[in-house]
């Protein structure tokens, strides 16, 4: 999606607006409007850096469904970890878990899978889960970050391990792939948004870091912003009408143009560590 500011966009924000800056697919100079009262953070709208992983990973049902099951069990497990850190099942009586019970529903958590979660997490036989980060290199220069949440740290250090050598990628060191991304907070919007009423929501809600991009599936959306302001962005997207789910991602500072033989390759690499039930997601660098 290659998204422009109109002149009525412009004359719309000539009070108290931020600056904004407008990134072009083609590689071409960015273009920043500075208005009055300028801030020093901009607002940016720019293409999502997934072209051909989008028509890859999301041509089918199935790879959608695959995703639901994905979010409903990294709810279930986070609910199952809160219930046995919290000392409760209780929601009134456990932050946490109050917090998380939202969260989950927010991204379309069925009630029946939270409630499974609560009573199994009371049960002596419950495991104990941990989150662990692992990274790992590509072909063409791609990297991955990939998030796990497991009752079998053995386990799942050695079928992560497995699954990324057995497609030739080579595991990484601890930090030397994830210093080369931002940690963003993520709105992902199941329609295409309006960048100009998206704009002006912001700035009500008084937030600086917006980044509009188009979502894997074709007329979707995703919002980044800065962590801290993901809560106020959601409820700024809700407020808006829409549908919206939200997250934490990592987000390269460096994207990678891969060749169509590097870039098949690392998908399969993806493929097979979400196919893993401990891994609850892959991040890479990959631009197209």
């Amino acid at each position: 999606m290659k998204c422009a500011i109109s002149a009525v966009a412009a004359t719309l924000f000539l009070s108290g607006a931020a600056a904004f800056t407008v990134k072009p697919s083609a590689p071409a100079p960015t273009t920043t409007y500075t208005l009055n009262n300028a801030e020093s953070s901009p607002f940016r709208l720019s293409p999502l850096f997934m072209g051909r992983a989008a028509a890859v990973r999301a041509a089918t049902k199935g790879k959608t469904d695959a995703k639901k099951a994905k979010t409903n069990a990294y709810y279930g497990k986070k609910i199952i970890m809160a219930v046995k850190q919290g000392g409760s099942a209780d929601p009134v009586a456990n932050r946490q878990l109050a917090e998380l019970i939202k969260a989950a529903k927010n991204n379309s958590v069925p009630m029946d899978n939270i409630n499974r979660a609560i009573k199994r997490a009371t049960e002596k036989d419950a495991g104990d889960f941990s989150e662990s980060t692992f990274e790992a290199y590509g072909h063409g220069g791609a990297s991955f970050i990939i998030n796990v949440l497991s009752d079998n740290a053995n386990r799942s250090t050695a079928d992560v391990r497995s699954a990324v050598v057995k497609k030739q990628g080579k595991m990484a060191e601890q930090g030397s792939v994830l210093f080369m991304y931002d940690l963003k907070g993520k709105i992902e919007i199941p329609s295409v948004v309006d960048e100009e009423e998206l704009l002006m929501a912001a700035i009500e809600a008084e937030i600086d870091d917006v980044e509009l991009v188009e979502g894997d599936e074709e007329g979707t959306s995703v919002v980044y912003t800065d962590p801290k302001e993901t809560g106020a962005m959601f409820d700024a997207v809700k407020g808006m009408g829409l549908e919206a789910k939200m997250s934490l991602a990592h987000v390269s500072k460096a994207p990678v143009e891969c060749t169509e033989e590097d870039f098949e390759k690392n998908m399969a690499i993806i493929d097979a560590l979400e196919d893993l039930d401990d891994v609850d997601s892959v991040e890479h660098n990959m631009s197209n």
